[in-house]
């Protein structure tokens, strides 16, 4: 029988400080060649049983393996000059430097398939893996080449259903596309975004997911949420258009979010990952207040289709409080368990 309420992460877990700098978001890597890579190793092995020991049911890589969970992606890619550095604004919060688009967009090597074979060797819980989405993607590039962000996109689409159908292959469960771009873009949203992503998933018999979050715990966020007022509404945009969709799951932020709840509603009949756990702070929920997230999304969620979660990474946090967060999310989510079982 399948479990209810079955918990997981958003994406990223905090690297061990041999491997990376601490409470660092995107830190360089402190090894290099075959350390590197066993290092790397070590850290999944690692991370994958803190999720185990804290009860998380469906596990990830915890993104041990790369360095930032679109540009890592992009970085294997053909077409792409990081030489070539231009200033841009991402997803309209804040200035960076990215790599220039020089020619045509490709993918000449599988990119994360022989990570997710290596997970899948040691567990035989269900394994959820996450890659950059089309929109959030071209959100982090100077785009030379295509000129359009709309033909970029489509592009993208395409390399990233050949990378998902070899991690599928690879024994994968989940695939998750990261799109927090679509929190902001509203019109390219649905002109073309879901539409692109719905190219990515194109074919795949495993699980599809989308996540949409308002960002990191980091200031350049946690400024802008603080502009947004007292509901945010900007789910309201998006989901329509998933409901929809053929994705088969949507992850959203909910826990200390100004989210209205009742937005879940639009997306009824999907299956939902509730954000209960709040990545913008280094308090530690209690399970109770996990629990209190999950009944609200009860609401108008039903009960088989809700799938407690982050609200997204948690790469940016000390390891000490990352893991008593993954800990308060299965107490949570294990107290209205029994509920609904009573």
């Amino acid at each position: 029988m399948k479990k209810l309420l079955p918990t997981s992460t958003a994406g990223s877990l905090p690297k061990p400080a041999w491997l990376a700098q601490p409470e660092t978001l995107w830190s360089p890597w402190k090894l290099q060649g075959d350390e590197l890579t066993e290092g790397k190793h070590d850290a999944l092995r690692l991370s994958l049983q803190e999720q185990r020991h804290a009860g998380i049911d469906i596990v990830s890589d915890g993104e041990q393996t790369r360095q930032h969970f679109v540009t890592t992606f992009i970085e294997h890619l053909s077409g792409v000059d990081f030489e070539k550095r231009e200033t841009v604004r991402i997803r309209d919060r804040y200035d960076a430097s990215v790599p220039t688009v020089v020619g045509a967009v490709a993918r000449r090597k599988p990119v994360f398939v022989e990570d997710a074979t290596f997970l899948r060797q040691h567990t035989r819980q269900p394994i959820k893996w996450a890659l950059p989405g089309p929109m959030t993607m071209i959100d982090t590039l100077y785009n030379n080449h295509y000129k359009s962000r709309e033909k970029l996109a489509w592009e993208f689409a395409r390399i990233l259903n050949e990378e998902a159908r070899e991690l599928q292959a690879a024994g994968v469960d989940i695939i998750q596309f990261d799109e927090p771009a679509f929190n902001v873009f509203f019109d390219e949203v649905n002109d073309w975004g879901v539409a692109t992503l719905e190219r990515a998933i194109e074919g795949l018999e495993c699980e599809t997911a989308v996540h949409i979050c308002y960002g990191y715990g980091i200031k350049a966020n946690t400024d802008w949420k603080k502009t947004l007022g007292s509901a945010w509404r900007q789910y309201e945009e998006a989901f329509p258009k998933l409901q929809k969709s053929n994705i088969d799951m949507v992850s959203l932020e909910c826990h200390n979010s100004r989210v209205p709840m009742e937005l879940i509603e639009l997306i009824r009949g999907k299956k939902v990952m509730v954000g209960a756990i709040d990545v913008a702070t280094h308090a530690i929920e209690t399970p109770e207040e996990v629990a209190d997230t999950l009944r609200k999304a009860l609401q108008f969620v039903d009960a088989d289709k809700l799938y407690p979660c982050t609200n997204c990474g948690m790469a940016p946090l000390p390891r000490r409080v990352a893991r008593g967060k993954l800990n308060a999310l299965s107490a949570g989510a294990a107290i209205v368990r029994r509920e609904l079982q009573e």
